[in-house]
């Protein structure tokens, strides 16, 4: 066995989890996780997708990113909860912070999940079980939720394990253990297999993740080319990635989210990004600082990035302008593939030379300034959630 040793701890059903944590300690009766019910759209409207579900709903065949209306079908009687990303931004928070008790060196890979490196730990926290179970029980009996965490010694062996059986389990996933507990998966299991390169591997014989292990590397290179190669080593479970914990940088402010479903509409997307750019823009005028460029960063659902970037004719950090000028890039790159993960990023103006005037351009930056002001002002002292755009408002209700 490695002496290294990676947790890969998952949010069972986060959104669904925090939202009845959070109506459970305000008072209401009933848990959202007991009952059919699902967070994403609303039945007014029968608009967008279900972003999670309760192990209830589960029974009437509901999944995570189809349409509500095909959910309401299914089951009449479903529980309905429109998103607040405040409130799981808070949690996921509350999460983190624990984990911190554990390691220094934490990679959050998503809101609900994160990657901990435990090397050295054993003489703290006993054995990689036990620490495992320890925070798992501290999650649950401090914050109301639980996780799944996944222990080897590798991060994608890691992850794989705390995708196992659900909920409030640990799991190990060794490099020993992998042809009995990984390689009779189908193939679709696999970490970065999605839907078609499930059809293009199931085309060469490979149904199961131990016959693509069993196949030529060579063979899977070829057909499928550096894509082929990475899916070879996860299922030989080869993975020599570090655990990384994202570190500040004075140079540039930036922000990404993945996504739990395929994105396929402009709106969506755009809604998305424009949370993430009001982040990076608080974050800016919080520190004083201005952009000069924009950057946007796609990642589709095959794997492929994508990103494209232009420089700003004045140094900013008015959300709206920057924000116009990412929904552009967007519009320039995007090609209707699916996307798994969206991102805005700024590179710091070295000097800020003030705007030039324009004769056409009768936008009110002054008024802009103000109200970006305001809105920071609002979410430092009530939170996340106090206060949306109603820009912001319009395209999440396009996107549920």
């Amino acid at each position: 066995m490695s002496d290294r040793v990676i947790f890969h701890i998952d949010v069972n059903s986060a959104y669904l989890s925090w939202e009845a944590v959070d109506r459970l300690e305000n008072g209401e009766t009933t848990d959202l996780r007991l009952i059919p019910s699902a967070v994403g759209g609303d039945i007014a409207t029968r608009h967008g997708v279900i972003l999670a579900k309760s192990v209830p709903a589960k029974k009437y065949r509901i999944t995570t990113g189809e349409p509500v209306v095909d959910a309401l079908r299914k089951c009449p009687e479903l529980v309905l909860v429109k998103p607040r990303h405040g409130l799981y931004h808070e949690k996921s928070k509350a999460f983190i912070n624990i984990l911190r008790q554990y390691s220094d060196t934490i990679e959050q890979f998503s809101v609900d999940e994160a990657f901990v490196d435990m090397t050295g730990t054993r003489r703290l926290f006993g054995e990689p079980k036990d620490a495992a179970d320890r925070i798992r029980n501290q999650v649950r009996d401090e914050l109301g939720f639980t996780v799944n965490v996944g222990v080897s010694s590798n991060k994608l062996l890691a992850k794989m394990a705390s995708d196992f059986e659900k909920p409030d389990k640990t799991h190990t996933l060794f490099p020993e253990e992998v042809p009995y507990k990984m390689w009779p998966l189908p193939i679709g299991d696999l970490f970065f297999a999605g839907r078609s390169t499930v059809k293009k591997l199931n085309s060469l014989g490979i149904f199961t993740i131990g016959d693509l292990a069993k196949t030529d590397k060579y063979v899977i290179v070829q057909a499928m080319k550096k894509h082929g190669e990475v899916l070879w080593r996860y299922a030989n479970g080869l993975d020599d990635s570090p655990v990384e914990p994202v570190r500040p940088d004075n140079k540039g402010y930036g922000n990404s989210t993945t996504i739990s479903f395929d994105v396929t509409d402009a709106a969506a997307a755009k809604g998305i990004l424009l949370k993430l750019t009001d982040k990076v823009c608080a974050r800016l005028r919080n520190d004083r600082v201005k952009a000069d460029t924009v950057t946007v960063q796609i990642k589709y659902n095959d794997l492929t990035k994508a990103s494209h970037q232009c420089g700003l004719s004045a140094a900013t950090n008015i959300t709206k302008e920057i924000y116009d000028t990412v929904c552009r890039l967007f519009d320039e790159k995007w090609d209707g593939t699916p996307i798994r993960l969206l991102g805005v990023s700024t590179k710091v103006a070295i000097a800020d030379n003030g705007r030039q005037m324009d004769l056409f351009d009768d936008t009110d930056y002054e008024k802009l300034e103000k109200l970006d002001r305001a809105m920071d002002d609002i979410k430092s002292r009530f939170g996340a959630g106090a206060v949306s755009r109603a820009s912001d408002l319009k395209k999440e209700d396009k996107s549920l």
